[in-house]
């Protein structure tokens, strides 16, 4: 294949132009029409975690440096292990 023919859209999938983007309809509509409601359900279907309800933030957060090394020394699930202690000192002190 030439790089011409490499950057040339094909005859059969020509670019879009404003009349074809007016009568596109989003696939939640198009696929039970066309695959039956089961299988557009299955294609449909989000992939991945699932959203926790209480997703975490993520912030920057300036720690000194043994304090970090120290939690860091206990192995996987630090982070959580700081969180936990973060959480404990709130519930302590009348924060939550």
């Amino acid at each position: 294949m030439s790089k011409k023919e490499m950057i040339e859209p094909a005859d059969d999938n020509p670019p879009w132009g404003d009349a074809e983007f007016a009568r596109a309809r989003p696939a939640e509509s198009v696929l039970p029409e066309l695959f039956g409601e089961e299988k557009a359900e299955q294609m449909l279907k989000r992939r991945g975690r699932p959203k926790s309800e209480h997703a975490k933030i993520a912030l920057k957060l300036r720690i000194d440096p043994d304090v970090v090394e120290a939690y860091r020394s206990q192995g996987a699930g630090w982070q959580t292990r700081i969180n936990d202690a973060l959480r404990d000192y709130a519930k302590s002190h009348g924060m939550l």
